[in-house]
């Protein structure tokens, strides 16, 4: 990996390359992406069969569609019970976790004759996107599904591409039923958002998509925004580690590449404030290269989207770190617990030697749908939040009223609104 100390001026060239990863800069796929939503509108369920079959060359019908409890028991046969057991696991955790995210309505009152409160819902429906083909997360099923479950939600609605032969990888319908998926639909890409954001003959539309996909998925969801909502546009995944010499560098080099072989575009980086560690982390990532499988894959991502910058000091490394505001962040200092305390920006933040970033995307319990390409300076991790919605309640009694209506028609007359000013003042009309 490339070492570079770390200036203001190098700060600024990193932020300028990843930003350039973010899918608000693949606009030559808009209009592709549009067509394909304005055909799934206008056509239906033949938009889909159609789109299914050119673009994951399988065979779906009005009858198929839908995927059947009998092909999830098939699901439940093909994966290895390990594995199962392992995601019932997860559950516990993730459950667990959002359990302590919910909040409940509330309501106060006087003595005056008023009462104000939140009423706190939950969405009616929503539709959760998961990948098909390589991209196979049983993880990230669990992810999307289960904060919406906690939260309330109605109706959860599936989609996930087919593979050739019509089938949905097993892993991912067993992950779903576990997790509480209510309808599972075999289908993918732009088009499946469009099913979601307006419904077809098969799959209902839904108040809100989330869960990551490709470029078109990505664009699709940007598409739909306001017609439906969204969680987030999702970039390409990234880890950052703050370091000082207490740190393992082999242990760091591990956590550095469990990001980076997600793809070419994902980004690596290593602050430290020593140069002995900048280099042995940088030899045992040569080392660790040369024996994963996607070590291609890897090596493009370091290439591209890799660094180790070293800093003067701790201060300027907790300052870069902010500024890049990463999704996952790592922190393997001697005082880890006093460096959290000081950072802003993070998607999530695993503190000490031994909470590396899987521990987070299986495990622990934290949602793993982070924000990305520096987002994190003002977007949260999925949660039970971003499946409720709160209207407000206001109750006056008429004495209530009466006590400050003359203060409200000041307020709506300053502003010209004579209207504003005559609903209130008409209930008080034929009183001195």
């Amino acid at each position: 990996m490339r070492i570079v100390s770390l200036t203001k001026e190098t700060t600024k060239d990193i932020l300028e390359d990843l930003l350039k990863r973010s899918p608000n800069n693949y606009g030559n796929y808009e209009a592709a992406v549009a067509e394909i939503l304005n055909k799934v509108r206008l056509e239906g369920d033949r938009a889909l069969f159609d789109y299914t079959r050119e673009f994951d060359k399988s065979e779906i019908t009005k009858e198929t569609i839908r995927v059947t409890e009998e092909e999830i028991q098939e699901a439940y046969d093909a994966v290895d019970q390990a594995l199962v057991d392992v995601i019932k696991k997860a559950l516990v955790n993730i459950r667990s976790y959002h359990e302590k995210q919910k909040q409940n309505s509330w309501f106060t009152s006087s003595e005056e004759g008023t009462m104000l409160g939140q009423k706190v819902m939950p969405l009616q429906r929503v539709g959760v996107y998961v990948p098909g083909g390589k991209a196979v997360y049983p993880s990230s099923v669990l992810m999307n599904i289960v904060p919406a479950k906690v939260a309330g939600v109605d109706q959860i609605v599936m989609t996930t591409p087919p593979g050739k032969d019509g089938k949905v990888n097993p892993s991912t319908l067993v992950a779903a039923k576990e997790a509480g998926a209510d309808e599972i639909y075999k289908v993918g890409g732009a088009q499946a958002v469009g099913a979601l954001a307006y419904g077809t003959e098969s799959i209902p539309k839904v108040d809100k998509i989330v869960g990551p996909g490709n470029i078109f998925v990505a664009l699709a969801k940007k598409a739909v925004y306001g017609h439906v909502s969204i969680d987030s546009i999702a970039g390409p995944s990234e880890i950052l580690v703050l370091a000082d010499d207490s740190a393992n560098p082999r242990f760091v080099a591990a956590d550095l590449l469990s990001q980076a072989e997600h793809d070419e575009l994902a980004s690596a980086i290593l602050i430290t404030t020593s140069r002995d560690l900048a280099e042995k982390v940088s030899h045992e990532v040569e080392e660790f290269v040369k024996i994963l499988s996607r070590k291609e894959i890897i090596q493009k991502s370091l290439d591209n989207f890799g660094y180790i910058l070293i800093a003067e000091n701790m201060d300027d490394a907790i300052e870069a770190a902010n500024a890049i505001a990463s999704e996952h962040m790592e922190i393997v200092t001697k005082n880890p617990f006093e460096v959290m305390m000081k950072i802003r920006n993070a998607g999530a933040i695993f503190i000490g030697e031994y909470s590396s970033e899987p521990l987070g995307d299986y495990f622990a319990g934290p949602n793993h749908v982070l924000p990305t390409n520096g987002t994190a300076k003002f977007f949260s991790p999925l949660s039970v939040d971003d499946f409720v919605k709160k209207s407000s309640i206001v109750y006056y009694s008429r004495e209530a009223l009466k006590k400050i209506h003359k203060d409200i028609e000041q307020f709506a007359s300053s502003e010209q609104l004579t209207a504003h000013a005559n609903s209130i003042a008409v209930r008080f009309e034929n009183e001195n």
